[in-house]
């Protein structure tokens, strides 16, 4: 399915749909960076790929697309993975600390601080990492499954990642570029998810993420500082979802949640 020397020595034995791979032209030449199937994905397939993994070396992903354009960014090749940074390389507490900070620097103080109450301007820190509640490949074999039930026109994509934070990086998507064109710092805070809280990586569209969830907040204070860094991370969660457009009204919403979305505009 990819060419690499390290996808040759994997093996997956699940059978697939038909699809086909995705490449892009970028550096020297052609590169396959995903497979995705023609039709939305099969019931059940997401769960046996994802048990397939640590043979395949290839983490599925449920795939949604551009409204109105449902050949982007897929079909398109419209991702870019030349020139992103290694996830690795990421200090993610200075990342979102950063983040933080340009989000909270509005004009308007009082408003920005009414809207990142109780925090204002002040960083509070990573949120401590929490006990999953369930293993997380198994919770997230169950959401993936409910995700798929309820937008019916995903289809399924592979990516040749080690883990499904880096496959985003590695397919080169770029859903928040308004916001960092460097998906390698996505997958950087969706790593210490992964080790803080059980997530794993279900979906994504064009600008959309979509994430299980195996460890959430039981209240609202280890819902807070969590809201923060969704904050940091994706500020369009607050100012554009449901009211209210705080951090607390947000916090609420996390609180025993098994799944995070998040959308970039």
């Amino acid at each position: 399915m990819f060419a690499d020397e390290e996808s040759r020595r994997r093996t997956l034995t699940v059978p697939l749909p038909p699809g086909r791979t995705v490449r892009v032209d970028e550096g020297d030449g052609e590169r396959a960076v995903l497979w995705v199937s023609d039709d939305p994905a099969p019931a059940g397939l997401w769960p046996r790929l994802h048990a397939a993994h640590g043979d395949s070396g290839l983490w599925p992903l449920l795939l949604d697309s551009l409204p109105g354009e449902p050949t982007r960014p897929w079909d398109d090749g419209e991702l870019w993975p030349d020139g992103l940074s290694s996830p690795a390389q990421h200090d993610v507490a200075q990342l979102l600390a950063g983040w933080w900070a340009s989000r909270t620097g509005s004009d308007d103080e009082d408003s920005a601080s009414r809207a990142t109450d109780p925090y204002g301007r002040d960083w509070p820190g990573l949120a401590p990492a929490a006990q999953p509640r369930l293993a997380p490949q198994q919770h997230a074999d169950h959401w993936a499954e409910q995700l798929a039930h309820a937008q019916p026109s995903m289809r399924l994509g592979l990516v040749a990642a080690d883990r499904g934070s880096d496959a985003l990086t590695v397919a080169g998507w770029q859903g928040p570029a308004n916001y960092t064109n460097d998906t390698g710092k996505i997958s950087a805070v969706l790593r210490s998810w992964e080790d803080r809280f059980g997530v794993r990586v279900i979906g994504v569209g064009f600008a959309e993420l979509y994430l299980s969830v195996a460890a959430p907040p039981g209240d609202l204070a280890e819902a807070l500082p969590i809201a923060a860094e969704h904050f940091a991370f994706c500020p369009d969660n607050i100012w554009q979802g449901p009211h209210p457009h705080t951090l607390g009204g947000y916090a609420d919403r996390l609180i025993d949640a098994p799944t995070w979305a998040f959308w970039w505009d």
